[in-house]
This record gives C-alpha cells, sequence and structure tokens, in this order.
C-alpha cells in the first residue's frame, strides 16, 4: 500500500527508530574519529622534535597544516556534499583520511609530512560538514538540537579515547604507530559507511534520481513506514546556491561576523590543544604522559558541550556564549601559569578545554540559529572553511612566540585574546535571519522554517 505523504516530514513528526539512531550514531563516531585524526600529530609532535631536531618555530607549521586543509576540505567538499550526496563525499574524505594517515607513518621528511597532513585534513574538513548535514536529516524535529550538540561532542570523546590508545601505544612503540592506527581506524569505518549508512531521505528527495524513490523507501521500510508512490513536487527544482548569496546584502553582516568570531576563536583553542603534549613533554614529563594530559583537556571539552546542548533550552543563547567565551579566555590565560605538579597541569588543561570546546559548540549552534534553512548548509560550511585558517594559524603563532623568547604565560594571555575577540562579535550580532533577511529571535535553535 502506497502513500502521498513527504517523508521529510514523515520523519521530522514521528518518534526516532532505532534506524535513525543507528545513522545518527555512526555519524557520531565518524566526528570521533576526526577528532583523533586532527590530534594523531598532537600526540606525536615530541616524538618528531626529537627525531628530526626540528624548532618549535617549523613544529608549528607541522601542527596546523592538517588545519590549512581541513579549511579547504570545509569549503570544496563540504560543498560536494550539496551536489553529489552525503554517503558519497563521507567515503571520499573516509578515503583520504585513510589513505594520509598510513602514508604520514612512512614519512621521512618534513616536507613530506608537511603535503601528507594537508591531505588528511582535506578529508577531515569535508567529514564535518557531511555528518552535520546527515545528523540534521536522519533526526527528527524533537531531537535534532541534541543530536547535532552530541555530534560535536563526538570530536573531543574521539580525542579523548584515542588519547588513552596513544598512552598505551607510545610505550611500546614510537610515532609512527600512531598514524598506523589511525589508518586502521578509517579504513574500519569505510566498511561501517559502506554497508551501514544510506544517503540520507532528504538529499535523495531534494536531487530526484532514477533510484531516488527506490532508496527513499527502502529506508522508509527500515523505519517502519510505509513507501511512497511518488516523490515530492517541491523536490524536483531547487534554486542554484552561490556563495555570494551569503554575501548580499540581507546576510552580509550576520556571515562576515561569524567568520571573524569563529576564526578567532578556533585560533585560541587550537593553540592550546596542538602545544599541550610539548609543554608537559618540555617539563620533563614523558611523551605518554603528555598524551594523558590531552586526554583531560578533552575530556573537559566534551563536559562543556554536552552541558551546553542541556543548557540550550533553558537559555539565550547569545549571552550564555559571550560569558563563555570570557571565561575561556581567562582560562587560557591562567594555563599560561606554571604548574608545580602534573596534577596542576592537567587540572588547568580540563578546565580549559570545557569553556574553550563549549565556545567551538556554541559557534556550530549559532549558525544553525543564525542562517536561514535556504543557506544554512552553505554558510556553516563557509564559516567553518574560513575559521580553519584561524585554526591553522593557532599553532603557528604559538611557535613563533615561543621561539621569539616569550613565556608561556606572555604566549597564553597573546592567544586568549581570540576568544576575547569572539566574545566582543558574538555581542554585535543580531538575532536570527528569516529568508527576507529581516532578523528574529536566536531563543529557539533547530526550529523548523
Amino acid at each position: 500500500m502506497t502513500t502521498a505523504v513527504d517523508p521529510k516530514q514523515l520523519m521530522e513528526q514521528s518518534n526516532m527508530r532505532g534506524f535513525q539512531l543507528m545513522a545518527v550514531a555512526i555519524c557520531i563516531a565518524l566526528n570521533a574519529l576526526d577528532g583523533f585524526d586532527v590530534l594523531a600529530i598532537s600526540f606525536a609532535a615530541p616524538g618528531i622534535a626529537s627525531e628530526w631536531a626540528i624548532n618549535r618555530a617549523e613544529l608549528g607549521v607541522v601542527l596546523a597544516m592538517e588545519l590549512a586543509g581541513m579549511a579547504l576540505g570545509s569549503i570544496t567538499l563540504g560543498g560536494l556534499a550539496d551536489h553529489m550526496g552525503r554517503r558519497p563525499t563521507i567515503l571520499v574524505c573516509l578515503m583520504l583520511m585513510t589513505v594520509g594517515m598510513y602514508l604520514v607513518s612512512l614519512s621521512q621528511s618534513v616536507n613530506s609530512l608537511l603535503m601528507l597532513r594537508f591531505v588528511t585534513g582535506l578529508g577531515i574538513g569535508g567529514m564535518l560538514a557531511s555528518t552535520n548535514a546527515m545528523v540534521a536529516e536522519y533526526s527528527n524535529a524533537k531531537y535534532r538540537n541534541l543530536a547535532v550538540i552530541l555530534m560535536a561532542t563526538g570530536y573531543p570523546v574521539g580525542a579523548m579515547l584515542g588519547g588513552a590508545v596513544v598512552s598505551e601505544l607510545l610505550i611500546h612503540t614510537d610515532w609512527r604507530g600512531i598514524f598506523e592506527f589511525g589508518a586502521i581506524c578509517n579504513g574500519a569505518f569505510l566498511v561501517v559507511v559502506w554497508f551501514f549508512l544510506p544517503e540520507s531521505v532528504e538529499y535523495l528527495c531534494k536531487h530526484p534520481s532514477e533510484e531516488s524513490l527506490h532508496r527513499v523507501n527502502l529506508t522508509l521500510k527500515k523505519l517502519g513506514h510505509q513507501p511512497i508512490n511518488a516523490l515530492p513536487p517541491s523536490s524536483v527544482e531547487q534554486p542554484q546556491f552561490s556563495y555570494g548569496t551569503l554575501l548580499s546584502k540581507p546576510l552580509r553582516r550576520l556571515t562576515v561576523l561569524l567568520c571573524v568570531g569563529y576564526f578567532f576563536h578556533i585560533m585560541t583553542f587550537y593553540y592550546v590543544l596542538k602545544w599541550i603534549p610539548k609543554i608537559v613533554v618540555d617539563m620533563g614529563y614523558d611523551p605518554s604522559t603528555a598524551s594523558t594530559v590531552l586526554v583531560w583537556a578533552n575530556l573537559g571539552g566534551a563536559c562543556g558541550a554536552f552541558l551546553l546542548g542541556l543548557l540550550s533550552h533553558r537559555f539565550s543563547l547569545k549571552p550564555m556564549l559571550t560569558a563563555i567565551l570570557l571565561i575561556a579566555a581567562l582560562m587560557v590565560s591562567l594555563f599560561g601559569l606554571e604548574q608545580s605538579s602534573l596534577t596542576g597541569l592537567t587540572t588547568i588543561a580540563a578546565a580549559t578545554g570545557f569553556f574553550t570546546n563549549a565556545g567551538v559548540v556554541g559557534f556550530y549552534a549559532l549558525m544553525a540559529s543564525s542562517f536561514p534553512a535556504r543557506v544554512r548548509a552553505s554558510g556553516t560550511g563557509l564559516v567553518i572553511g574560513i575559521g580553519r585558517g584561524g585554526a591553522a594559524l593557532g599553532p603557528v603563532v604559538g611557535g613563533l612566540l615561543f621561539t621569539a623568547g616569550f613565556s608561556l604565560l606572555i604566549t597564553s594571555v597573546l592567544m586568549a585574546l581570540g576568544a576575547l575577540l569572539a566574545a566582543a562579535v558574538v555581542c554585535r550580532l543580531g538575532g536570527r535571519v528569516n529568508q527576507d533577511g529581516t532578523a528574529r529571535s536566536d531563543r529557539l535553535l533547530f526550529e523548523d522554517e
């Protein structure tokens, strides 16, 4: 028996089924994989610096290279997901990440390492944009907010769990084993996505082909819904998107402010995450201990992101995010204080991770609640892509400041200015923007258009 309902509305209004939960869980795991792949170079940094005798300025470039790739990947591969599909793009990203991680383990020079980390970064950058869209489109309206925040929380969780594994790996092998482990995990998820993560129903409806109706009905069957006899007519013709739309008069101020705010905060965020292992080793601890401190920083980040998700149902996003960014700036400055014990350093790293990562996730939520539906995915991809430039600058600028002779405290205070500037930018943002460019409240996130 067939029915003529809109499958997107059917999924939004129905309870979450097991198949939807599985799709969301896979995307959370993919984002966790991103978290490990990004910080793999941080875990490996002490060993790389020791083996190749590179200074802190050079090491800053090494730490930043995949972030530069992520910037390009977020814009190009993220846009590709709107044309080629979410699932194929995720598979392409996983292939880039698998090959890149494995070849890094075979690298014999800094130049080859830089090139391979850039390639890996392309895949990581495209992955976030693709999984973000996939999670939103597989969730119902009631739990979409929570699902997207849980996906963002997967990033520090992946770094945390990966760091725990790395701590053991570094006892038995050198830094190359970190990338071998990452390549195995990425390759395993190629199989998982291929067999268990179909294309989203919403994408298939918006980009109809000869197989779309059949594929939509297969997914609806797995969800326990009746099949449909035709795709929704409104999905046949979609307006062509151009990045110029985001710079048109109604959206220009919003787009520029979000790009600037995210750029500066992510620069602060990655300064801390990328330099923690090297700072710990320079204090006289071994690399496995440095990985443990980074694990605690990411545990704090995961807790901060999850708490933000819970509070977003009760408090307005903008003032809450502003306060978080101000506290993050303070914590990064305190991170620069010389700690007399490993316990003190671990505690301050976890607290710093709590607020800096909550700020990052808050920006993701702010993007989703500020851009109108017609440009939400592309706007988010553009902001993340440009912001990754700040991510790449964070460890580089930190390395240059260290090389110039600045102490850890002065360097941290200067790098904390990024979060402070981001807070100022958030204060300048207006409310949510409608399709026609008029303002509206940002009180509720991910509400239906």
